[in-house]
């Protein structure tokens, strides 16, 4: 392992990080309503952390091995984590302990959306602004960004790419050079940042509140400057516009790059995917779903009220992005159940969304189904097929070990929040919540997660950044065979 190398590496993406400090000042000094200093320092605390690392190791420059990605990708989320907690430690307000700090910290990076606070009207802009540019950072993962940037520093960029890359595929690049694809990436995503926000200020948010919640919503992120979150502003224009965003955002991002590309075949290039399709009759049969059964218990007076409430919450979860027009955790029945369920499947690969990614979902159906074909025909030969492509059985055991994975991580951060005292249905929906990047849960972290006990809060720390780097990425660190040779 090239440890100077790796240090290297760290202390550069670190003193990328900390000038974005800068822009939460700029806010300060715009609204002069505080938080201004806690970012000045906040700025030369990270930017010397970066500098002790990068400084003695300035000459080690060399080539990363996969193994070597993987670290980086890790310790990078650790660390920005880490020192993302410093202006919120350093804030007068909100005043905010160690362990909420980091919390708050990892929430808005791995997009998430759980928070530890409360009283966002009266904060000040600055801290807000900070905590939604935190999650649009995170959306898109910014070791993409630094991808993009490292070649230009000696660095090469394919190995931390396919660390940080969600999807089961994770080889198959839009762009021969993978730096170009990174770009290609955050292109995209700034223009339909740009976009939500423009759209959200025609609707009628203030210029403040249609940049942060442009960033939350094309993050999938669900932090919002207001307590009541998107019911602050009780508007069925703004939660169709944020509907449509967050389904934009939730498809395979590859997919908008070949509509881009291929205008004539803009429609061909989403419909002929296979999962796609799937997500988007995925979020119908949610919202009928949803619909029927608010409509039925007579939960709201007028249908059409029903279904606004269903239409946004329904998306808002199952695309893991915890928006909230009403508290979905006092509905009737199962629906909040399910909602949580549905979080479970996400986003599409490549998107920003969470959960365990649609196509896995897919391939776990086919695989279920080509099982029982083969009870009735022992020897016949079974093919998993994706639209009119064969996969290969490693993509398909790539997909079982995911699964098993996932269901391991989630049972031990599960009985751990027993552990700390949690009751069932708040340590359930709270690992749901965290490893799926949710952010809202049910019981005691149906509003927020400031009441719950420290130790919870640690643990789900580690749920939000095993979520985020889709499992693998962790749990291989902790393999005996990773550190052999």
């Amino acid at each position: 392992m090239q440890t100077r190398s790796l240090l290297r590496i760290l202390g550069l993406l670190i003193t990328i990080f900390s000038s974005t400090l800068l822009f939460p000042g700029i806010v300060a000094a715009i609204y002069n309503d505080g938080g201004g200093v806690a970012f000045t320092k906040s700025f030369i605390i990270c930017f010397f952390i970066g500098l002790c690392f990068w400084y003695p190791n300035r000459h080690k420059r060399r080539e990363l091995s996969v193994r070597d990605g993987f670290i980086v990708v890790v310790m990078f989320w650790i660390a920005l984590g880490c020192v993302g907690a410093v202006p919120f430690l350093l804030s007068d307000r909100p005043d905010m302990s160690l362990a909420d700090s980091v919390f708050e910290s990892f929430s808005a990076l791995t997009t998430t959306g759980a928070t530890v606070i409360t009283g966002l009207d009266d904060l000040p802009k600055a801290i807000l602004f900070y905590r939604h540019f935190l999650q649009w950072l995170g959306g898109m993962g910014i070791i993409v960004l630094a991808v993009a940037v490292l070649p230009m520093l000696g660095v090469g960029g394919m190995q931390l790419y396919r660390a940080e890359t969600p999807g089961p595929v994770k080889d198959s690049k839009m762009t021969p050079r993978i730096a170009e694809t990174a770009k290609a990436l955050w292109y995209i995503y700034f223009v339909l940042t740009i976009a939500c926000g423009l759209a959200y200020w025609g609707a009628g948010m203030t210029i403040f509140d249609a940049i942060c919640h442009s960033f939350s919503t094309i993050a999938i992120g669900g932090f919002s400057t207001h307590d009541a979150s998107m019911g602050y502003f009780d508007s069925q224009l703004i939660n169709t516009i944020c509907v449509v965003f967050l389904l934009i955002s939730g498809i395979n991002f590859s997919l908008h790059y070949a509509a881009i590309i291929r205008p004539k075949k803009m429609l061909r290039s989403y419909f002929s995917d296979p999962e796609m399709r799937l997500f988007l009759g995925l979020q119908f049969g949610l919202v009928l779903t949803v619909f029927a059964v608010l409509y039925n218990e007579n939960i709201y007076l007028e249908a059409e009220e029903a279904f606004n409430h269903a239409l946004f919450q329904a998306v808002s979860v199952s695309t893991t992005a915890g928006f909230g027009t009403d508290s979905f955790s006092g509905w009737p029945g199962f629906l909040p159940l399910l909602l949580i369920f549905a979080s479970f499947i996400g986003g599409c690969a490549g998107s920003t969304g969470g959960g365990m990614k649609v196509i896995r979902v897919v391939l776990l159906f086919l695989q279920g189904a080509r099982e029982l074909k083969r009870l009735v025909h022992p020897r016949a030969i079974y093919a998993i097929r994706l639209g009119n492509k064969a996969l290969p059985d490693r993509v398909v055991d790539a997909v079982w070990g995911f699964f098993a994975a996932y269901a391991m991580v989630f049972v031990v951060c599960m009985l751990a929040l027993l552990y700390t005292g949690l009751d069932d249905m708040t340590a359930f929906s709270a690992t749901a919540a965290c490893l799926n990047n949710l952010g809202p849960g049910l019981g005691e972290v149906a509003a927020h997660y400031g009441n719950i006990n420290d130790s919870a809060k640690w643990i789900l720390v580690v749920a939000m950044l095993f979520g985020r780097l889709e499992i693998f990425t962790l749990l291989v660190l902790f393999t005996p065979t990773f550190w052999k040779g």
